[in-house]
């Protein structure tokens, strides 16, 4: 019994190996790569710009060149750009902080048409999870409580 578990198990492994498409290693390396090192080029000039343009410093400049990224992520993932940048660049497109605004945009995306609270607000902590969501938006809230108190006082 043993060895008929075996000859199955060896034989179902060799169909396997020979029936897959080959992966082509060196080319998604680079691939994955050179996108990755592009998009975070994009974070590293917006930085730039609001450092030299607008004279940010510290955690401003931080936090501004942060939404940037998540807005164009979120942006590209709404309008179908960042699932082809994703399926040519692989690993180096979720890795820099665009691919945590398409983590969370997309099964919102894919859901919202069950309805704005069970559709896209419930699907989308599915992958990111709620906590990330959940500190987020409430920073988001602080930081305009923050920016308000600001301008009265």
């Amino acid at each position: 019994m043993k060895n008929s578990q075996n000859f199955i198990n060896q034989n179902y492994l060799t169909y396997v190996h020979y029936n897959s498409p080959k992966t082509k290693e060196k080319r998604s390396l680079l691939r994955a790569f050179w996108v990755g090192g592009v998009i975070c080029c994009i974070g590293q000039g917006f930085r730039y710009l609001l450092e030299f343009g607008l004279g940010l410093k510290g955690d401003e400049l931080s936090g501004f060149v942060s939404m940037i990224m998540i807005f164009l992520g979120s942006l590209l993932t709404g309008l179908g750009v960042y699932d082809r940048i994703g399926k040519y660049a692989g690993g180096g497109s979720i890795v820099p902080i665009t691919g945590f605004a398409n983590s969370v945009v997309s099964p919102a995306m894919e859901f919202k048409t069950e309805g704005y609270i069970y559709g896209l607000a419930a699907k989308m902590f599915v992958i990111a999870g709620p906590i990330i969501v959940f500190g987020v938006a409430s920073s988001v809230l602080v930081g305009l409580i923050y920016f308000v108190g600001y301008l009265i006082f």
